[in-house]
């Protein structure tokens, strides 16, 4: 069986799988960049792609269960990337403890903080809204540029105006095709890249 005939399957267990969370109306927690649907016509192993989609429906569920959309994740090879910003030390301790609890992650990028709410507005930072908007044109600039696999890729930014960028490279000079066009954004302050380069 190829993996086209599994796409179906595939797609349809990841929806049942995170209807909890649209319950929740968090759909934030979803419409990043890259899918699940997206991840199913990746080119890599079946496995591979259900690996990470066990890990992302853990960590949207923590989400879910703590009500909370102000929290990003994307992931690649199962090494995660987690982004946000929260008021409330409790909630924050909370999310990075079972983020951190969740098998099957090679490799944690956190970049979550805890700021109060005062020293939020004192540091004028991006509305979440924008700050997904930065992270969706980085992606999308991705798109159609020629010599850039741009399904191997994942970006996510936070309220700083940095954008994180992780995935696979087929060559250095992929990667750095890539890299330029995450940078070339309004907004991008700054680019913290997590790609990794192999054919």
């Amino acid at each position: 069986m190829n993996a086209v005939r599994l796409l179906p399957v595939a797609v349809a267990v990841a929806f049942a799988s995170i209807t909890p969370v649209f319950a929740l109306d968090l759909t934030g927690v979803l419409t990043a960049p890259k899918t699940l649907i997206d991840r199913a016509i990746e080119a890599r192993s079946t496995e591979d792609i259900a690996r990470d989609n066990e890990i992302v429906i853990k960590v949207n569920g923590i989400m879910g269960k703590m009500e909370t959309i102000k929290a990003s994740t994307e992931i690649y090879e199962q090494r995660l990337l987690v982004t946000g910003l929260f008021d409330d030390k409790k909630l924050y301790d909370g999310f990075e403890k079972d983020v951190r609890a969740v098998a099957g992650v090679k490799k944690l990028y956190w970049h979550v903080r805890y700021m109060s709410a005062d020293d939020q507005k004192n540091a004028k930072l991006m509305d979440w809204p924008d700050v997904l908007v930065i992270s969706e044109k980085a992606q999308a600039r991705l798109v159609g540029t020629a010599g850039v696999a741009d399904v191997n890729y994942r970006t996510a930014a936070d309220s700083f105006g940095i954008v994180y960028f992780i995935g696979r490279a087929r060559s250095q000079e992929e990667h750095d095709k890539a890299l330029g066009r995450v940078r070339d954004g309004d907004g991008v302050k700054k680019v913290v890249d997590y790609v990794e380069v192999r054919p």
